[in-house]
């Protein structure tokens, strides 16, 4: 045994000392690269990068294809299951339509109002009419070229451009489950064109361009080169941009409007849960390009906003379902399907930020506030608001945007150069920070919404008359039906 020891000592020897020989060698020969191989070193390393560009738009261009798809079916199949059966077509109308109308909105100045220049409250023309995003013939090198959004992002700016544009389609499609079943379409169409230019782009500019909302780091503060209000706020996919914007406008118009005729004495349950739970299931899978795509590469740091994103959602359906359940003694799909949402709200602001176990916290959290909210809160104040924007978007992502600044921490990014981030870590100035950039949104999106909805009641009106409203939009605005039996 003992020599048998020996020998392996010296095998473990000599194999190291020759790996260590081998790998002077190769460096000797690495030094004297002559230009042939230097060249072809050069080729190799311009390869990696298209691959790795390559392999980052193609998991981009699948995110912007999962967020669209829960507009149209996701939300339209969620929301169209929730209404009367003489309003279905009219929701998922609102929905397909939205998808022409913002996208063409945003291509032709949205989102150069929202990521155009470097100002602090509004872009610029810089991407106006998609100049600066589109590809374009190069004279020098008599080829055409691919705008790059950022040398730290490298996919190319109009699959950015993509993307985002697919947050400002759900964005205003979200708001409708609060007029639901009693706006005229004119009057849709006008309010979120106006609602998206004036509301939701500076917003967008506000956090995910260096503005008003944008984080600072401490050096920056520090060094007096930081421009946010109290240092800004973490939003990584979007809670204060697309939830807390949308549930309070949603809240304002429903206020507005008043109740549905009948509210309170007709019977108003949804006509068709299976439709709701289907598109629940779509919005679940659909989220995975919301919040994972946000990190806008395909790295370590999508795994981790991808993981989140569907514990919070599992934990937010079990918990509004065991609301239901200890309150009523039954649970049911619409609870569940809801409380799923709920969860996929608030896990947005923090989806880059949060580990899996705070993210079954804030899932559970937002179950249950979202319950109750949904419940009790909307029940004493009596407002109708007709599918829970207000409810499931607003709460939730106001919910989701402070819990952000008290679970958030480096070990998932560390976005400010080593120092702790959320009150978990001992921090306290993300939570500051994102309990003002709370107050800003709803602030801001209340006044907005409200002179917006004063303005185009005075010009067009708001809601259909009586008539209409009791025939069913369906056929009065559209003059369709969703359902004919023969």
């Amino acid at each position: 045994m003992g020599n048998l020891a020996r020998l392996r000592r010296q095998f473990a020897v000599g194999f190291i000392g020759s790996l260590l020989f081998g790998s002077c060698a190769l460096a000797q020969e690495t030094a004297q690269v002559p230009p042939e191989g230097a060249k072809v070193l050069e080729n190799v390393s311009a390869d990696v990068e298209a691959a790795a560009l390559a392999g980052n738009n193609a998991w981009m261009l699948t995110c912007c294809a999962l967020v669209l798809f829960m507009t149209a079916p996701g939300l339209a199949m969620f929301y169209g299951g929730l209404v009367r059966k003489k309003n279905v077509l009219s929701v998922m109308m609102q929905c397909l339509f939205l998808m022409g109308l913002m996208t063409v909105l945003w291509g032709l100045y949205g989102y150069s109002l929202a990521f155009g220049g470097d100002g602090m409250y509004i872009g610029n023309d810089e991407f106006l009419f998609m100049q600066g995003v589109q590809r374009e013939w190069d004279d020098e090198l008599s080829e055409p070229v691919t705008p790059i959004f950022d040398a730290e992002i490298p996919i190319p700016t109009m699959t950015h451009m993509l993307f985002q544009g697919m947050f400002f389609i759900i964005t205003p499609a979200l708001i409708c489950g609060a007029f639901a079943e009693r706006m005229k379409f004119s009057a849709m169409v006008v309010f979120l064109v106006l609602w998206g230019t004036i509301v939701y782009c500076p917003l967008c500019h506000w956090v995910w361009d260096g503005g008003i909302l944008a984080f600072d780091t401490t050096q920056e503060i520090e060094d007096g080169q930081g421009n946010a209000w109290a240092g800004g706020a973490l939003d990584f996919a979007g809670g204060t941009v697309v939830h807390i914007s949308s549930g309070i406008s949603a809240l304002i118009c429903a206020i507005l409007l008043g109740r549905r005729i009948g509210w309170g004495q007709d019977d108003m349950r949804p006509h068709n849960l299976t439709y709701t739970a289907m598109g629940a299931a779509m919005l679940w899978v659909g989220w995975f390009g919301f919040n994972a795509g946000s990190e806008l590469l395909s790295d370590e740091l999508t795994q981790s906003a991808f993981c989140v994103t569907h514990f919070s959602a599992a934990a937010g359906a079990v918990a509004w379902a065991m609301y239901e359940w200890f309150l009523r003694g039954k649970p049911s799909v619409l609870g569940t399907a809801s409380g799923a949402v709920a969860g996929l709200v608030c896990i947005t602001p923090a989806a880059g930020f949060v580990q899996p176990m705070p993210a079954l916290l804030m899932g559970a959290a937002a179950g249950i506030v979202c319950a109750w909210a949904c419940g009790t809160l909307k029940s004493k104040l009596g407002y109708d608001d007709s599918l829970d924007a207000f409810g499931v978007h607003g709460i939730g992502g106001t919910l989701g945007a402070i819990l952000t600044g008290v679970f958030a921490t480096r070990a998932c990014w560390d976005i400010d150069n080593g120092l702790p981030l959320g009150l978990i870590e001992g921090e306290t100035r993300i939570l500051f920070g994102q309990v003002v950039a709370v107050v800003v949104t709803w602030v801001y999106s209340i006044i907005v919404t409200f002179i917006l909805l004063q303005l185009v009641d005075a010009v067009i009106g708001l809601r259909v008359d009586e008539a209409s409203e009791r025939a069913g939009l369906d056929v009065s605005q559209h003059e369709e039906e969703g359902y004919i039996l023969f």
